[in-house]
């Protein structure tokens, strides 16, 4: 798809340590930073001459309600990224197949996993999809599966059992085995892989539900916590990171105060749609006052969403390749492309 080095697409951009968005200071700066750093209007110049290939009308259907996107930051974000990745997809699979030559091998396929991690209320979901219908859209139509890590949280019950309602979605509420099991089938090539299905309407995991993915060409797969390090076993035995399985990955990121103001928001919102539906776990929401539903909303943000972030999402932005930080009104300000 792609025909100039990547050396081309990195040659602007600025280089070297600086404070990120909102003034942050780089924990980098003294070493020099790992990543070079794009302001939107530079990153936007690397969309060279990749196509569109979606609509008003396709981008409508992929956007979260909460989370607004247009054609605008699919322009100037995504088709630069786009590009990237097919770059990147492309290096990889010369790697394997000259590796596959030179152990005379034929394993078959590996796909390329791309992970995509950040807050609650960050946009995730948006950006995954956004991205599944851009890379399916390639000249050579890649098979494009995406598969989020809520799926492996542990069912309700469990969580109740165990006293982690009030952590659901820290490190100990998911099934971590079970994600690397998948992961690593996924990896090696395996045929229909199946993968737990979860319901945010019923805020549940699906009893008997799979989704079956069958050696997709690229695997994109979206959590919270999903670049955060295993704990080491007691016994001192092996255990690889889900992160340990993705050849890049992104990391949304956004002012905390930009955070707690968008949950809220989408709180409020989901009140007058979602959790009206008499199976939803939030139905008791829905008939409360605003200003009950907002302090409510802020309550949940600062006892959990935001110990969360603080205590496990956010140390684990330097390890994306790479990182996309929103401003106010949800659009990508900042980029930075971790340095190969």
């Amino acid at each position: 798809m792609i025909d100039p080095p990547l050396s081309d697409f990195l040659s602007a951009g600025e280089i070297g340590p600086r404070a990120d968005f909102a003034g942050r200071q780089n924990p980098f700066d003294r070493l020099g930073s790992p990543y070079r750093h794009f302001t939107r209007d530079e990153w936007a110049q690397l969309r060279a001459d990749t196509e569109l290939t979606l609509t008003v009308d396709d981008l409508r259907k992929l956007q979260s309600t909460h989370d607004p996107i247009s054609i605008d930051e699919v322009e100037a974000i995504y088709l630069p990224l786009s590009r990237l990745l097919a770059l990147y997809v492309a290096a990889t699979q010369g790697l394997f197949k000259a590796t596959q030559r030179f152990l005379g091998a034929d394993d078959g396929k590996t796909p390329y996993i791309i992970g995509v991690a950040g807050s609650v209320a960050v946009g995730k979901s948006t950006t995954a999809r956004v991205l599944k219908a851009l890379l399916t859209r390639w000249p050579n139509t890649p098979k494009v599966e995406l598969v989020t890590t809520d799926g492996f949280l542990h069912p309700n019950v469990r969580l109740e059992r165990d006293g982690l309602m009030e952590r659901k979605g820290f490190p100990e509420s998911y099934d971590g085995t079970a994600l690397i099991h998948f992961l690593a089938e996924v990896k090696a090539g395996k045929r229909n892989v199946t993968a737990p299905v979860y319901s945010h309407l019923t805020y549940d995991v699906i009893a008997g539900e799979r989704a079956v993915i069958d050696r997709p060409d690229i695997l994109i797969v979206e959590g919270l916590n999903v670049l955060l390090p295993n704990r080491l076993s007691p016994e001192s035995r092996e255990i690889p990171f889900v992160s340990d399985f993705f050849d890049f990955s992104v990391f949304l990121d956004a002012d905390e105060a930009l955070l707690e103001k968008w949950y809220i928001e989408r709180f409020m919102r989901l009140r007058q749609t979602a959790f009206r539906d008499p199976r939803s776990y939030f139905r008791k929401f829905a008939d409360i006052d605003d200003a009950t539903a907002e302090a409510t909303a802020r309550a949940i943000w600062r006892r959990i969403n935001l110990v969360n972030l603080r205590e496990n999402i956010l140390p684990t932005r330097p390890r994306a390749s790479l990182r996309l930080t929103k401003g106010a009104s949800h659009r990508i300000e900042e980029v930075a492309l971790r340095k190969l």
